[in-house]
C-alpha cells in the first residue's frame, strides 16, 4: 500500500504542511457527531507509491448516522433489533444501500495522472483536480517498484504477468525515468520557467501552460480533492482494493480502507464480510452447490456452466479462494 521503510519524504508543499498546522491546531465544539479515530489522522497525509498520498480533510457521519436513517426509513420495523451492529449488518447483507449514503467523506488525493484516468471513471463523487493551465506541475513521476515491474499477462488482456528481471529490469526503469525527465526537462524550457516559476530566459516569452503540458506523460503526478458518501465509496473499494484491480490504484484503495475502518467500523466490518469476503453465485451456481452438498457428483459437463463460469465456482469454493 504505502512506500517501504527508508528516509523520511516530504509529501506537502510548504504551504500545505502551514494549512495542517493551522487546521490541527484550531478547536472548536460542535453538537456534531465525530469520531475520535478518524480525528487522529484529519488532515495528514498517509503515503502511497512513490510520491503520492491520501489524506482525510472533512466528513459527516458516523456508524450511527447510517442506523438513524434506517430508522427513521423503516420506522416500527426495526425496533426488534436492538443493536446497531445488528441492523448495519442487516442493512449491508440485504443491500439496502441509502442509509450508508448519510455518511460523506472527503479526500485529498496526489496520484498519478494514469490512475487518475482510471479512477475518475468512478462517477459518483465530486471533483476539484489540479489545473495544469493555472499552475506549474511538480517535477514528480511515478516509477514502479522493481517487484511490480510486471510483463504482459499471457491470459489477461488488462493484467500482469511474471516480474521482469535483471537487463530487461532495468533497461525498463532506465527508460521510464528517462522519458519522465526529458519530458519535464522540455516542459520546463517550453514555459521558460522553472519549478518555483521563476524565469529561465529573460528573453524568451515562454509557451502557455496549456499548451506546455501536452508533452508530459501520465505518469506524472496530479493533485484532486474526491468527495462522496459512505455508499460510493465502498461500492469504489469493491472494485478498486480487489486482488484483480491494478496495482497503483489498488494500493490508495488499500489506504483507504483503513481511514473507513476508523471512521464507520461496524460498516466496516459488515463490507469486509459481506462485500470484500464474500462470494456471489448466479443461480445454475447456487443450484451446482445444492447438487453437491446433496452427495451428487457434479462435473463442467453436467453443471450446465460454461467452462469459464465452472472455473471461477470451483476457484471461490476452494479455501482460501
Amino acid at each position: 500500500m504505502t512506500a517501504p521503510p527508508g528516509p523520511a519524504r516530504k509529501l506537502l508543499t510548504d504551504a500545505q504542511e502551514a494549512e495542517v498546522r493551522a487546521a490541527r491546531g484550531a478547536a472548536s465544539e460542535t453538537r456534531r457527531a465525530s469520531v475520535p479515530a478518524l480525528e487522529e489522522i484529519l488532515y495528514e497525509p498517509i503515503p502511497v507509491l512513490d510520491h503520492g498520498f491520501l489524506r482525510v480533510i472533512d466528513y459527516m457521519g458516523d456508524d450511527a448516522a447510517i442506523t438513524q436513517a434506517a430508522r427513521v426509513s423503516y420506522g416500527r420495523g426495526t425496533k426488534q433489533v436492538h443493536e446497531d451492529r445488528g441492523l448495519v449488518r442487516y442493512l449491508m447483507r440485504h443491500r439496502h444501500t441509502t442509509p450508508f449514503e448519510m455518511c460523506e467523506i472527503k479526500y485529498h488525493v496526489k496520484l498519478p495522472i494514469f490512475v487518475a484516468r482510471q479512477w475518475i471513471r468512478h462517477r459518483t463523487a465530486n471533483v476539484n483536480e489540479y489545473s495544469a493551465r493555472y499552475s506549474i506541475l511538480d517535477r514528480e513521476f511515478y516509477v514502479p517498484a522493481p517487484e511490480h515491474l510486471a510483463a504482459q499477462s499471457a491470459s489477461n488482456r488488462q493484467g500482469r504477468g511474471e516480474v521482469l528481471e535483471g537487463e530487461e529490469a532495468a533497461e525498463a526503469l532506465a527508460l521510464l525515468r528517462g522519458d519522465a525527465e526529458r519530458a519535464y526537462d522540455s516542459y520546463e524550457r517550453m514555459l521558460n520557467r522553472d519549478e518555483s516559476g521563476e524565469v529561465l530566459d529573460a528573453d524568451r516569452q515562454g509557451l502557455a501552460r496549456e499548451l506546455a503540458r501536452m508533452n508530459l506523460p501520465v505518469n506524472f503526478y496530479t493533485q484532486w480533492y474526491w468527495k462522496t458518501d459512505l455508499h460510493n465509496l465502498l461500492r469504489f473499494l469493491s472494485l478498486r482494493a480487489d486482488p484483480h484491480a491494478q496495482h497503483e490504484i489498488r494500493a490508495y484503495a488499500d489506504a483507504m480502507l483503513d481511514t473507513v475502518k476508523r471512521w464507520v467500523p461496524l460498516a466496516y466490518e459488515a463490507f469486509a464480510d459481506y462485500a470484500m469476503g464474500s462470494v456471489s453465485l448466479s443461480s445454475q451456481g447456487l443450484d451446482v452447490v445444492r447438487r453437491m452438498l446433496d452427495g451428487e457428483e457434479v462435473t463442467q459437463e453436467t453443471s450446465g456452466l460454461s467452462p469459464r463460469e465452472w472455473r471461477e465456482l470451483m476457484d471461490s469454493l476452494r479455501p482460501g479462494g
